[in-house]
């Protein structure tokens, strides 16, 4: 069973920094891209930012580059997300999802339950 186990979100105010943890299990973690995809109130969920494990390629969100930084442990199975210089427009619920290089958001299947970041202005 693919498991999905986000931490490390809650409040922070602007210009803070946060680092979201998802715990993997239930599949073999350097087959696949592993990534953050958030989604604010009243708007869609949109990627944020992936990694590709076999060959640790990267791509971020325009909205985060040069704030935001993923990385992987392959020994533990775990991705994080660095998120430096919060911003308001940050607030989000944030999402864990495996394969989160599919050309399409709604072919992604496998999601954490999801965890909240909120950034004070």
């Amino acid at each position: 069973e693919v498991q999905l186990v986000e931490s490390g979100g809650g409040l922070v105010e602007t210009g803070g920094s946060l680092r979201l943890s998802c715990a993997t299990s239930g599949f073999t973690f350097a087959d696949y891209s592993i990534g953050w995809l958030r989604q604010a109130p009243g708007k869609e969920r949109e990627r944020v930012s992936c990694i590709t494990n076999h060959d640790g390629y990267t791509s971020y969100a325009d909205s985060v580059k040069g704030r935001f930084t993923i990385s992987s442990d392959n020994a533990k199975n775990t991705v994080y997300l660095q998120m430096n210089s919060l911003k308001p427009e940050d607030t989000a619920v944030y999402y864990c999802a495996v394969d989160c290089s599919s050309p399409l958001i709604e072919g992604i299947d496998y999601w954490g339950r999801g965890i909240l970041v909120t950034v004070s202005s």
